[in-house]
């Protein structure tokens, strides 16, 4: 087998072209039974200068001024979310500080009746989809009704179990094509997902069957403590679709553009019945994994700094106020206004009642096993005859 990986970058380190086996290893009598290549795309660099072509919706830098706002929202969510938690209002929490740009771009490239499935860190793509902070806050301080969301009512719970959704997705991708929909099941998870046996399993169905499923990554380049070096020893994390037999492409996960561009055209394939597609977006984790984590045991300082430099949302205001489509006066008015809905989203929050007890029995079964069904009797027994003692 001959592989290889191009990659289109305006930073010379990664421009390369890798081949394996190396040259020297290969044998000219031997004939070459496969060839792939991985493409990587970036069209704003970190300064927020264009490297390269913009796709169509792009050409007009006003028409990002909606995923830039998308962006700031869930940045401004992400710190309450922590400042909640720090002060005994909220539970563990998963920080999407870093990827704003990966949500961004795939939340406003897909359909209200697609279906999404993610993990825990994928708040952003939620709220881009109809899920209201209040909710997610909910969910967060460990409430079930966080879950029941208002919409999209088709869109799956939040995964916690690293990996499994990707089999979910298969699922209902294998649904949509029986019933012959023009749907698509998007499915995102980080880069130790790709570690486990649920994702490769999820793919390979995906890819069998060619379903139509929508694949994202986001290579941040950490599962928890573990660095992206000793996960695994693939070049790429896109070319583990390649083994599914499907396409696998990586882009800059920083770059809004980029990502929304490749989920798009990822999308328009799977409806089309081409089948699916893996996105390895490539970011950094610029907090700590949740906030039951300290990140700076470690990674070094130096590392986080640079990442900094390389950060979505400075990126993309950056390019804006170089087009001439932002300023600093609506700035501030969005900042303003993230800040004013954030705040009394978790008002609300805050002054919701807590559930009853038994509400934890209420959200897992269709019809409740006899044995949970008397655990959740005594429970209501006992807040009765609690209320008839008071």
């Amino acid at each position: 087998m001959d592989f290889a990986i191009t990659r289109i970058n305006s930073d010379p380190e990664v421009n390369r072209r890798v081949q394996y086996p190396p040259p020297s290893r290969t044998n000219a009598a031997v004939t070459v039974a496969a060839r792939f290549e991985i493409h990587y795309s970036q069209f704003v660099d970190p300064h927020g200068k264009v490297v390269a072509a913009l796709p169509a919706f792009a050409k007009d830098p006003a028409a990002l001024i909606p995923l830039y706002k998308a962006m700031v929202l869930m940045r401004t969510y992400d710190a309450k979310a922590i400042a909640l938690q720090r002060t005994g209002q909220l539970g563990t929490y998963a920080s999407m500080l870093g990827k704003e740009a990966v949500e961004a771009g795939v939340g406003a490239a897909m359909a209200k009746d697609d279906v999404f499935l993610c993990t825990y860190r994928e708040n952003g793509v939620q709220i881009m989809r109809g899920l209201t902070v209040r909710e997610l806050f909910l969910y967060w301080s460990g409430d079930e009704r966080g879950s029941d969301f208002s919409v999209p009512r088709h869109d799956f719970p939040i995964c916690i179990t690293i990996g499994s959704q990707c089999l979910h997705a298969a699922g209902v991708g294998y649904a949509i094509k029986l019933r012959k929909q023009r749907r698509v099941a998007v499915c995102m998870f980080g880069d130790g997902a790709t570690s486990k046996g649920d994702f490769y399993e999820g793919i390979n169905a995906a890819g069998t069957w060619r379903l139509p499923v929508v694949f994202v990554v986001t290579n941040n380049q950490w599962a928890i403590s573990v660095p992206r070096k000793t996960q695994t020893a693939a070049q790429t994390l896109a070319q583990k679709a390649v083994a599914a037999g499907f396409e696998g492409l990586q882009v800059d996960g920083n770059d809004v553009i980029a990502v929304h561009h490749a989920t798009r055209e990822a999308l328009a394939k799977a409806r089309s019945g081409g089948g699916p597609t893996l996105i390895e977006a490539v970011t950094y984790r610029l907090g700590d994994h949740t906030t039951a984590d300290d990140a700076s045991r470690y990674r070094p300082a130096e590392e986080v700094a640079e990442a900094w430099r390389r950060e979505p949302v400075l990126r993309l205001r950056n390019y804006l106020s170089e087009t001439k489509v932002w300023n600093k006066a609506q700035e501030e008015e969005l900042l303003r206004q993230c800040n004013e809905q954030v705040q009394a989203a978790a008002q609300a929050y805050l002054d919701t009642p807590a559930p009853p007890v038994e509400q934890m029995f209420d959200h897992m079964y269709a019809t409740l096993p006899a044995a949970y069904a008397a655990q959740r009797a005594a429970i209501l027994a006992a807040d009765h005859g609690a209320d008839h003692a008071g």
